[in-house]
């Protein structure tokens, strides 16, 4: 089935080269029945997509329910959790106050914050790009997780307090929540983020897309709302419509979060081997550079983001259960082996 429709797909894509307003309101036309399509056939209880073009909203649909057993469908302030989707504010975060702010360099070694690390040489570059010292690319989730002391020394500030502040407040990301734990908040996040934020959060995890479990046969369960707290690697419960405004400010030529020589630097593999920038995975596809990422919590949440940046195009896909990523092997570097990411090149960057 996956072949039949991915065979439609292509023949719908051969003839657009240069689009006119037409061919462009047909390509969205296909994109969102096609997703559709390949929402059904992996058993997706509910999804949220948007695509960037410019900076602007260009396209933006939600699929099936948020809410399956009361027939809630997603909407654009639909919070998921986004999994290890969340390394692009860590990495984003770790560039700012380490890099930019001239206090550390990615060639540091990791040792300086962590003297008992177990790998001599490596480097805070070899974190954000999953690779060990010998040059071999590994996707390490957990390994990723120890940057965040290296952004709390830069910051002097704990992490979730950081990404708040910095980025979910500043950006007027107000959908977003550093971490699942907050529906319960202890006492030491009343001193962290204050009582405002503390009610504010609980009330965005109040509406959180329930999570699913889909079994073999397409048919969802509800699971539990997994417990986490925030850190570099993961824990980041947000929006598309709060995922643009971050992708928007990273492309802006004012370079609001980070000078723009250090961005491009985030989306460049330090070896041509690697699959990965910082932070970021980086691939080619039909002659562009193509930077990306995707998170993965088991039986409840997975999520996307594409970015071709030269097109200045960004496609941002959120969903209640892991079928957007656990198929699809993405910890292997390429994009391409998601028919959800697939799908958008083959209609958007022909």
């Amino acid at each position: 089935m996956r072949r039949l429709i991915f065979f439609s797909i292509v023949t719908a894509v051969v003839f657009f080269g240069q689009r006119t307003a037409a061919q462009q309101s047909l390509t969205d036309s296909l994109f969102a029945r096609y997703l559709e399509a390949l929402r059904a056939q992996a058993g997706i209880p509910g999804m949220s997509a948007l695509v960037l073009q410019g900076g602007t909203i260009a396209w933006e649909r939600h699929f099936g329910f948020q809410d399956v057993e009361n027939a809630i469908p997603p909407r654009w302030d639909t919070p998921y959790a986004i999994g290890g989707m969340s390394q692009i504010f860590g990495s984003t975060l770790l560039l700012k106050k380490c890099v930019d702010e001239g206090l550390r360099h990615p060639a540091d070694p990791v040792t300086d914050w962590i003297p008992a690390f177990p790998e001599p040489g490596a480097t805070l570059l070899h974190l954000l790009a999953h690779v060990h010292p010998n040059g071999a690319y590994r996707y390490d989730a957990a390994r990723f997780s120890l940057l965040t002391a290296v952004v709390e020394a830069c910051a002097s500030m704990p992490y979730e307090r950081l990404l708040a502040e910095e980025v979910f407040s500043r950006l007027g990301l107000t959908h977003s929540v550093p971490g699942t734990e907050l529906a319960a908040p202890a006492a030491r996040d009343l001193l962290t983020f204050g009582p405002n934020n503390l009610g504010r959060y609980a009330a965005i995890l109040a509406r959180i897309a329930t999570p699913y479990r889909v079994d073999t046969r397409g048919r969802p369960a509800r699971s539990e709302l997994p417990q986490f707290r925030v850190d570099a690697s993961a824990g980041v419960v947000t929006t598309v419509f709060d995922l643009a405004r971050f992708d928007a400010t990273l492309d802006h030529a004012d370079e609001v979060l980070l000078r723009r020589a250090t961005q491009v630097g985030a989306w460049t593999r330090p070896a041509p081997h690697l699959p990965m920038g910082l932070g970021w995975f980086v691939q080619g596809y039909n002659g562009n550079a193509v930077v990306w990422q995707f998170g993965l919590v088991p039986n409840a949440y997975s999520s996307l983001i594409v970015k071709v940046p030269n097109r200045r195009l960004t496609f941002i896909l959120l969903a209640n259960s892991d079928g957007l990523s656990s198929p699809f092997a993405l910890e292997n570097g390429d994009v391409t082996a998601s028919l959800f990411a697939r799908l958008f090149l083959r209609l958007y960057v022909p």
